[in-house]
């Protein structure tokens, strides 16, 4: 299926992980430091040559799993990240969920669900991946806005704009659909993943930031518009070249 790559200090949980995702025909390699896995994922990102996975603890004795992701996400590596942790407290996912993180699983798991995890994130990377290549559209110009979804780059009015992964994979999927109505859970579950039901109020939090970002009087949006009592669409009225 593919490789793997497992940034974990505890060894034990780490080879339990590794056999199963050989169960699973994934290759894996381990790493118990988190600067070294790191790297290791960065030299195969720039070597054209990404891992499929990235199983990522979050308390690394020489790092912060969330400061690595976030890097990750920084250099433009978008392989998943499954991110393993012994806290459960809501702030830990959310910030998760704010730097790009793909799913995050709580300490003691089961097996069973680790499996259905990684099933279920692999199934949803490959959705979106014959998702994009199916799309002519790798460049979407609409009004003043370009958005390169090969490149991961976007400018307004020939300025780059800095975007987090998640703020723009959801600017993506509303720029592909003008003028359809998404509810916020149908963007949480497009974007993030149904794993993280009941954090709707992330996607606000997103489209304000996405609209400070986009949007020259974002209190009176021009792109990302508000549907009221459903939730936000792209204006389908602008003009469109593709």
């Amino acid at each position: 299926m593919g490789r793997v790559l497992i940034i974990e200090d505890d060894v034990e949980l780490a080879h339990l992980v590794d056999i199963h995702l050989k169960d699973l025909q994934f290759e894996s390699e381990i790493h118990h430091l988190g600067q070294e896995g790191m790297q290791r994922a960065l030299i195969q990102h720039q070597n054209q040559e990404p891992f499929d996975l990235i199983i990522l603890d979050l308390m690394l004795p020489d790092a912060d799993g969330l400061d690595i992701c976030r890097q990750l996400r920084m250099e433009k590596v978008e392989t998943p990240v499954i991110m393993l942790t012994a806290r459960s407290e809501e702030i830990d996912k959310v910030l998760g969920l704010e730097i790009g993180a793909d799913d995050y699983i709580v300490k003691p798991f089961s097996i069973r669900e680790f499996v259905a995890r990684v099933k279920a994130v692999m199934r949803r990377s490959s959705l979106q991946g014959k998702s994009h290549e199916a799309s002519t559209d790798a460049v979407i110009r609409i009004h003043d806005l370009v958005v390169d979804r090969e490149k991961h780059r976007v400018k307004l009015r020939e300025k780059e704009l800095e975007l987090t992964p998640k703020e723009f994979d959801l600017l993506v999927m509303l720029a592909t659909n003008p003028g359809r109505s998404y509810s916020r859970e149908q963007l949480l579950n497009l974007v993030w993943g149904y794993q993280f039901s009941g954090y709707e109020h992330t996607v606000n939090s997103h489209i304000n930031r996405l609209r400070a970002k986009v949007e020259e009087d974002p209190s009176n949006p021009n792109y990302i518009l508000t549907t009221w009592g459903i939730g936000y669409r792209f204006n389908d009225k602008l003009s469109e070249v593709s």
